[in-house]
């Protein structure tokens, strides 16, 4: 099974920050490469790299107790039509998760934009120290999509440094997730994917004090 690559794939774990500390921000722009798992009826197992654009924006520094902003800008993305000669249908039941970042408090987020993502709005909820964007589709293959912007309402601990980064480690532990459905010769068959990125960049570091 040949490649996925998602040129305009949302920058899903992109951060920028309203400046509530008197400093100037830190930022990184990167390429985020996943290393997925569909396990396709069948067929069994494939895998499948996807590559994420991120732009990165976070204080370089805050003070202790202050609250600051992460806010998640997603560029438009692409959904492929065809993957190794099988037509893509759609993707659908997607999540993609990160963690709140250690020494700080997640309060609230808001969600606003995004398109072609279905009738049902994406969702974002936290449970355990990860926050998870999530909607149910479908989109159909080739189509053109654009997730929601998050901003993320946090407040900072009492000391150290505040990370921001993708969740998920394996297969067994990923950081995205989606079912994807293809038309074979078979018939259609839908093989849910598993995602990490691989490596697991750290985006921005901010310190407190």
């Amino acid at each position: 099974m040949k490649a996925l690559h998602f040129s305009r794939l949302a920058a899903l774990t992109a951060a920028a920050i309203l400046p509530l500390a008197l400093a100037a921000p830190a930022s990184a722009a990167t390429t985020i490469a996943f290393d997925c798992q569909a396990d396709a009826p069948i067929i069994g197992p494939q895998q499948v790299s996807l590559n994420q654009d991120a732009d990165v924006t976070a204080p370089a520094t805050v003070a202790p107790g202050a609250a600051f902003d992460v806010v998640i800008d997603p560029a438009p993305n692409e959904v492929p039509g065809e993957v190794a000669g099988n037509t893509v249908k759609n993707i659908n039941t997607f999540a993609l998760k990160f963690p709140i970042p250690a020494n700080s408090t997640y309060v609230s987020a808001d969600l606003t934009g995004g398109s072609g993502l279905g009738s049902t709005a994406p969702v974002i909820a936290v449970s355990g120290g990860v926050a998870t964007l999530s909607f149910p589709g479908p989109i159909a293959g080739g189509a053109t999509f654009e997730l929601p912007t998050i901003t993320a309402h946090l407040t900072a601990g009492a000391s150290g440094t505040i990370e921001t980064k993708l969740s998920g480690t394996s297969y067994s532990d990923p950081g995205l997730t989606f079912k994807a459905v293809a038309g074979t010769f078979i018939g259609d068959i839908t093989a849910p994917t598993a995602c990490f990125p691989n490596p697991s960049p750290v985006f921005t570091t901010t310190t407190i004090g």
